[in-house]
C-alpha cells in the first residue's frame, strides 16, 4: 500500500507495513528547475518499490548523499548511521585495511525510504550479495561518451556489443545511466570473484576497443581516451566499486531516472530524459520490470561463455 504524506508537512511518521519511518525535511527543494521537493523523491520511491526492491535486497549499499539537493555538496558513506531503526539490517563487509564496515541494505519499502531520508538521491547497490560479497551475479559494461561523441554514439557502441554478446548466445539487458550513457547487463553464475569478472570484462572491452577503433574505446586513463569515441568502461567491475541502480533517480536537472530499456527502443532511439521522476511509475504500470530477467537463475550463464 503507498504510502500518504501530507502535502504540507515537513515532517511525518509513515508506517510500511508493520513498521514506522520517520520522514524529515519533506519541503526541502532538491531539484529547483522543477520544483521537486525530498517528499517528490520520497513518493516516486515508494512508489517504484515493488520493482526496485528485489534489485536491492540482499545487497549493501553505499550511501550517496545530497542533503541540500542536486546543486548542494554530497559525500559518500558506507557505515550505517548509529541512529538506524532497530529493523534496519546491515551487511558486514571486511576491506583490505582490515576494517568492518556495516552497511545499509534495503530490503523492503520501509528500509530503501529510510535510506532515501538521509538524502540519498541516486542509489548505489554492491554487484554481489551479502552471503557471499566478493561472487557477483553478474557481470556490466558502463558505456559512457568521450566528447565529442554523444548519447546517439553511445546508442550505436551498444548495438555492437550486443552484437558480440549475441555471437556467444549470451543474453544481456539495458538500461539508461540517467546521466550521458548506458549500462549493460549480464547474469552470471556466483563462481567466479569479482577479479575474474573484472578480468573478462576487461577483455570484452579490449577486443571491441581493437575490432571498432573508430567508434569504441577501453582506454580508462582519461587523458589518453581518444576523442569522439564511446568508453566500454569495464573497470566499474572491480570489487568494491557501484553503478546506480535500475530505477535510481540521478542528480539532474530534469529528474532522470536509470531506466531499464529494450534493444527494439535502442535500435529506434531513445532519449535520456524520456525517463524520468514523472513518466517512470505510468511506464512501469504498462510494462512492468524489464530488468527482472537479471535476477533469474535460469538466465544466468558462466563465465566461460563470454570467452
Amino acid at each position: 500500500m503507498a504510502i500518504q504524506i501530507p502535502a504540507d508537512a515537513e515532517n511525518c511518521e509513515v508506517r510500511c507495513g508493520r513498521k514506522k519511518v520517520t520522514l524529515t525535511n519533506l519541503k526541502k527543494v532538491f531539484w529547483p528547475e522543477l520544483g521537486k521537493t525530498k517528499r517528490d523523491m520520497l513518493l516516486y520511491y515508494d512508489a517504484l518499490a515493488p520493482v526496485l526492491v528485489p534489485h536491492l535486497k540482499d545487497r549493501a549499499m553505499v550511501l550517496k548523499r545530497y542533503p541540500n539537493g542536486i546543486h548542494g555538496e554530497f559525500f559518500f558513506m558506507k557505515r550505517t548511521p548509529a541512529h538506524r531503526p532497530e529493523w534496519m539490517r546491515t551487511c558486514s563487509i571486511e576491506h583490505r585495511s582490515g576494517n568492518v564496515i556495516d552497511f545499509a541494505i534495503a530490503d523492503d519499502a520501509a528500509s530503501l525510504l529510510w535510506i532515501v531520508n538521509l538524502g540519498c538521491i541516486d542509489l548505489n547497490p554492491w554487484y554481489a550479495r551479502c552471503d557471499d560479497v566478493n561472487r557477483p551475479d553478474f557481470l556490466h559494461f558502463d558505456l559512457d561518451p568521450v566528447p565529442p561523441a554523444g548519447f546517439a554514439e553511445v546508442l550505436q557502441s551498444a548495438l555492437l556489443l550486443k552484437k558480440f554478446l549475441d555471437e556467444r548466445k549470451v543474453e544481456s539487458y539495458p538500461k539508461t545511466t540517467g546521466s550521458r550513457g548506458l549500462h549493460i547487463y549480464v547474469p552470471i553464475y556466483r563462481e567466479p570473484v569479482q577479479k575474474e569478472v573484472w578480468r573478462v570484462a576487461k577483455r570484452i572491452a579490449g577486443e571491441l576497443a581493437k575490432a571498432y577503433p573508430e567508434a569504441i574505446t577501453s582506454e580508462y586513463r582519461i587523458a589518453h581516451r581518444p576523442a569522439g569515441r564511446v568508453l566500454v568502461d569495464y573497470n566499474q567491475n572491480a570489487w568494491g566499486r557501484t553503478l546506480a541502480s535500475v530505477y535510481s533517480l540521478r542528480p539532474r536537472k530534469e529528474a532522470t531516472v536509470s531506466a531499464p530499456v529494450t534493444w527494439r527502443e535502442i535500435e529506434r532511439g531513445i532519449s535520456m530524459t524520456d525517463f524520468t521522476m514523472d513518466t517512470m511509475p505510468a511506464r512501469v504500470a504498462k510494462l512492468g520490470d524489464l530488468f527482472e530477467p537479471v535476477l533469474r537463475a535460469g538466465g544466468r550463464k558462466r563465465l566461460e561463455a563470454l570467452q
